[in-house]
């Protein structure tokens, strides 16, 4: 399928994974601004993005001093403990050597090369990209490797199936809004219906994502309401200390919960998640993250509360029968950095509404 939509890039995923990684320093091959939004937000979680800022001359005769320096110059200004070069578009085109430049710049820093462009149709390219360079380097297992290629099919399937990869083109939406949700919702359980109460979010954003729930048992505490969240410690370094931190906040808060599934398992968490709900056999359900993993046949029947930061996932979970489907605008940017739950905003209108 040809997408009419912009789409996640390949380079951008490279840099995420190297940041899971714990890459300290990621310097990208290629104009200074390419992947710019994305190098100014991963700044703001901790890796510092330097760039070899090619210029048209460089595209013609080759950067590979301006990698070397760049290099040279992250190990002494920095002192990093791990480092990536992630390549670029540009970088392809003229056919730099990423692996020739860190060996020929004479650092000491645990560095892989990542060789990676824009042009893949899938932005898992890059993560996968990313993987193989550091199984190869001793950083993860083959095992770990593979566990993650699963997961990133997985997530993939869900968004040609269910997402917003599941057209050409999607238009984007704000959802419905909050103030009326929060009401329906709080209706349901005044009413004395069993809910659950469900967090299947991908990495990061569960530092918000998972404030739904805080804020609902917060409001109605006596209600008979299962809560469940992806919090099980599997996966990257950053993805298991973010999934320890956020298990911490929903204790500290009162929130007893299910464990089920990892933070980096949202895609193939949909299956175990629906058996759970026709298990308990809710009334409703309020379902934060990555709502449309879950297979429409567990949901039809139930009333669902979705909550997605996807302005175009909007159209997909009505499709599937969600009755409610409201967005946290700009979740990922605030979610960069935190190392706590943040508020979310259906969370604070649950507040001031219960």
């Amino acid at each position: 399928m040809k997408y009419m939509q912009p789409r996640p890039s390949s380079i951008v995923a490279a840099l995420y994974t190297a940041r899971d990684l714990e890459v300290d320093v990621a310097v990208l091959h290629g104009p200074s601004g390419c992947s710019f939004k994305h190098a100014r937000l991963l700044e703001e979680d901790g890796m510092r993005v330097l760039t070899t800022s090619l210029a048209d001359n460089e595209f013609i005769f080759g950067g590979h001093e301006p990698l070397v320096k760049a290099l040279q110059y992250a190990e002494a200004e920095f002192s990093p403990k791990r480092m990536a070069v992630v390549g670029t578009c540009v970088a392809m085109i003229i056919g730099e050597d990423l692996v020739s430049a860190i060996d020929e710049s004479g650092i000491t820093t645990p560095t892989i090369a990542v060789d990676i462009h824009a042009g893949f149709p899938e932005n898992i390219d890059g993560v996968i990209a990313t993987l193989i360079s550091a199984m190869e380097a001793g950083w993860i297992s083959e095992e770990e490797l593979d566990r993650q290629k699963y997961l990133l099919g997985k997530a993939n399937e869900v968004e040609r199936l269910r997402g917003a990869a599941s057209l050409s083109y999607i238009e984007p939406s704000r959802g419905d809004l909050k103030h009326e949700v929060a009401r329906a919702l709080l209706k349901d359980i005044g009413q004395g219906k069993k809910g659950v109460a469900i967090m299947n979010a991908k990495k990061e954003t569960a530092y918000m994502f998972a404030d739904e729930l805080i804020a609902l048992h917060e409001v109605c505490p006596d209600a008979d309401i299962t809560y469940i969240a992806n919090l099980e410690e599997r996966g990257l370094p950053k993805v298991r200390r973010d999934a320890r931190r956020i298990n911490a906040a929903l204790i500290e808060a009162g929130v007893t919960y299910e464990p089920l599934g990892a933070l980096d398992e949202y895609g193939a968490n949909g299956e175990r998640i629906g058996e759970r709900i026709q298990e308990i056999s809710p009334g409703f359900a309020l379902l934060a993250g990555v709502p449309h993993a879950i297979p429409q046949r567990y949901t039809d029947g139930i009333c669902c509360y979705s909550i997605t930061n996807g302005p175009r996932q909007v159209a997909p979970l009505k499709t599937i029968g969600h009755q409610y489907v409201v967005v946290e605008i700009d979740l990922h940017p605030k979610t960069l950095g935190v190392r706590t739950v943040i508020e979310s905003e259906f969370g604070d209108i649950l507040r001031s509404i219960g």
